[in-house]
């Protein structure tokens, strides 16, 4: 898989089981797979994980990216393992020689590295030079590490500037992405538990794609990492940079609603967790603008009192009875999808 250079912005996430146990790690990554993962990262906290990778990449088809902090040997590990990125903080492993290693092995196997600052991990010089971790502290971090890469001779390089922040994390990708040309790995770093991280997720990296900032990118959640890929599909998908599966529109209901159309949503929406078509679905409270309002909509249901009416591009197929209409409307899917 190739990050940047103009092909499609990549997905991937980060498993969340002991890397030792390479049953659990596999079994994982393939649950990741099923919702579109197209790169998964390791953490690789000692020498065994280090050489589960060989394992692991045996059984599973994604591009297995190896994140390393403090020991280089780690890293060389990785790599000698069949590691197809690395992520490193040159930050953490300071010293020159070490780095100069890990991308001399790098280079020998043509794996990229992505390097980057995060907001809570900063030199404690540079904190000190701009007061705290500014984007301007970020920034200055970053370029520098990507100056020593450039001195090996090393450009394979992806570049992430992720903070808890929104604003900040926003700012420190512009700046440096107006003085280099690498491709960036887009994320809010410890977002949160999927309420509040999903949608500071979801403006912070939002807001760069809109900008065209962007190559891959990981919703980072406190939750299943299955819950992070389809976050990150649909902010893909909101902005029309990828197509992921249904897309079901309802309205906030008013006092016109007379159907239960949040049960009805709910029931759509399970019958729609297999469907993998780029469907547009609306499930709307109300006859009088229901079609009109979905008429973008590929298939949808307007409900009335005790029943409500099936349409498709907002023509008028039926009348259904209300208890009828979700299994109505999937049955219409179903016809869609398998035409």
């Amino acid at each position: 898989m190739i990050i940047g250079g103009g092909t499609r912005i990549s997905v991937q996430s980060m498993t969340k089981t002991d890397t030792r146990d390479i049953a659990s790690t596999i079994r994982q990554i393939k649950r990741l797979e099923k919702v579109g993962c197209e790169l998964v990262r390791l953490a690789i906290p000692d020498k065994e994980s280090a050489k589960a990778i060989g394992k692991i990449k045996k059984a599973i088809s994604l591009p297995l990216i190896a994140d390393i902090h403090f020991d280089y040997r780690l890293a060389l590990l990785s790599v000698e393992y069949g590691a197809d990125k690395l992520r490193i903080n040159p930050g953490n492993i300071r010293t020159k020689w070490k780095i100069k290693e890990i991308i001399k092995a790098a280079s020998q196997r043509k794996i990229p590295v992505r390097i980057g600052a995060n907001s809570g991990s900063l030199p404690k010089h540079i904190v000190s030079k701009y007061g705290g971790p500014t984007p301007e502290a970020m920034t200055e971090t970053v370029l520098k590490q990507i100056g020593m890469l450039e001195e090996m001779n090393f450009s394979d390089i992806v570049i992430s500037l992720k903070a808890t922040d929104v604003l900040t994390t926003i700012q420190s990708y512009k700046l440096v992405s107006e003085k280099v040309a690498y491709p960036m790995h887009l994320g809010i770093t410890e977002a949160g538990l999927p309420e509040a991280g999903i949608i500071k997720s979801s403006v912070a990296i939002g807001t760069l794609l809109y900008m065209g900032i962007g190559d891959t990118l990981r919703v980072s959640l406190t939750s299943d990492p299955v819950e992070e890929v389809k976050v990150a599909y649909r902010i893909l998908k909101s902005l029309g940079l990828r197509e992921y599966g249904p897309d079901l529109i309802s309205c906030p209901t008013c006092a016109r609603c007379k159907i239960e159309l949040l049960r009805l949503a709910k029931q759509v929406q399970r019958g729609l967790s297999k469907v993998r078509a780029p469907i547009r679905v609306a499930v709307m409270g109300c006859v009088v603008n229901g079609p009109g309002e979905a008429r973008e909509a590929d298939v949808g249901i307007a409900g009335a009192g005790g029943y409500g009416l099936l349409f498709r591009k907002g023509k008028i197929l039926r009348r259904v009875e209300e208890k009828d209409l979700a299994k109505s409307l999937l049955e219409e899917i179903e016809n869609i999808v398998g035409q």
